[in-house]
């Protein structure tokens, strides 16, 4: 798979894969999101997100909402706890129009009083909803608990009383302090040559100042696990389990990724589904998620169930996570596992927006990017015993944080 890449002067970065295919899909992924705010910034990164799109120097909001989809195509940005991503899905033809718009809105944004006062309200919102939704707000307030006082572990929406206070001088002062162009990635993929590509965004990005990050994040402190018991008015209840795994520059998170797939991914035959729905009907939904950052990591457990089987589930999680720190996988199922995962890989790989946007944060990381082959190698290389030593590091019972909604 055959990327090409170029660095603008001031620093911002281009990444591109040609593909005969009429959608394309763009847009510039930044290293900064909510783990950077201060205590008082709490939700500023993700407001950012919304009000970006409120008017530039040259645009209302309603020429910017109507700016892609005016030619069919499609205009989103999203926020983590790391990143900030600004993209577009549109036809070809239309390259010039959309990385037009992306720089824009990235660099020219005006923040008028009234529409920040608005959108201020649609967050409110926002996180009322998430406050109704016990199976998404729990991994926040899990990883609230895993990071105790640290900016990591807050969720990205913030408080509140925050938004109501964030002023167009507060917006300006963070996008200054964080949107570094050394920090910048712009990801394509589209058919469109790299040679022309390289003149548009030459044109739209080139001129923009350099400005470099100087400023370091804070790596969170000694990891200590915890319990907590939250009484929920819900139905059902909620369980949540983890620990501290390894960052997104250590080798092992190739292995552990491998291992949570095993254990909880998406396929049905993961073995927790296996135990906890198909085998004894405890569960909805169960799943296994892990989570790397620059300096740190998350695994969770999740699972939903009716009040009567918190402690079978729990007892039947601990089982199978105990067989994984005991017992060597087998050569077949060593190699199922793998099989699973790699067919995994190559099918998000197909999905040209998925690889635009995870080409575009390898390149921002790792300055490079691994060719699928490369990937698979990696993946193949994976032994058993690795596989043990990862389950007694990252799934040792006793090093377990749980969070409970009863």
């Amino acid at each position: 798979m055959l990327f090409e890449t170029h660095t603008l002067s001031n620093g911002i970065r281009l990444i591109h894969r040609q593909v005969d295919q009429k959608v394309a899909h763009c847009g510039i992924i930044l290293n900064t999101g909510s783990r950077d705010e201060t205590d008082a910034e709490w939700g500023i990164a993700h407001f950012i997100e919304h009000v970006i799109f409120k008017g530039t120097s040259k645009r209302k909001a309603y020429h910017i909402l109507n700016r892609m989809e005016d030619v069919g195509g499609e205009l989103n940005a999203y926020t983590t706890k790391e990143e900030t991503c600004i993209y577009a899905t549109f036809l070809d033809k239309d390259y010039k129009r959309a990385l037009e718009l992306i720089s824009d809105i990235t660099f020219n944004s005006t923040f008028p009083e009234k529409e920040l006062e608005k959108e201020k309200e649609v967050v409110l919102d926002e996180i009322n909803s998430y406050k109704d939704s016990p199976s998404e707000l729990i991994f926040d307030d899990f990883e609230d608990l895993i990071f105790k006082h640290h900016p990591i572990g807050r969720n990205i929406l913030g408080t509140p009383e925050n938004i109501k206070k964030f002023t167009k001088k507060d917006i300006q002062n963070f996008i200054k302090n964080h949107f570094h162009t050394d920090q910048m990635v712009i990801s394509s993929v589209g058919n469109i040559s790299f040679k022309k590509l390289i003149k548009i965004v030459e044109a739209f990005f080139g001129a923009i100042p350099e400005n470099t990050r100087t400023n370091k994040r804070v790596k969170p402190q000694i990891y200590k696990p915890r319990t907590l018991v939250v009484e929920k008015n819900t139905h059902q209840r909620h369980c949540i389990l983890g620990n501290i795994a390894y960052d997104l520059n250590d080798d092992k998170r190739i292995p552990l990724s491998l291992l949570t797939n095993l254990l909880g991914g998406p396929g049905m035959n993961s073995r927790l589904n296996l135990s906890l729905r198909e085998r004894h009907g405890l569960a909805y939904n169960i799943e296994s998620n892990y989570s790397p950052y620059v300096d740190t990591g998350v695994v969770s457990i999740y699972f939903g169930t009716d009040k009567g089987y918190l402690d079978k589930c729990l007892s039947l999680i601990y089982k199978e996570m105990d067989l994984l720190c005991t017992k060597k996988l087998g050569a077949m199922q060593l190699k199922r596992a793998k099989n699973q995962i790699l067919g995994q890989i190559a099918i998000s790989c197909e999905n040209n927006e998925n690889l635009m946007l995870s080409v575009g944060k390898s390149y921002l990381l790792y300055d490079k990017i691994d060719s699928q082959q490369v990937i698979y190698d990696k993946i193949e290389s994976i032994t058993a015993e690795e596989l043990l030593e990862v389950s007694n590091e990252i799934l040792n019972k006793d090093n377990l944080t749980t969070l409970m909604y009863k």
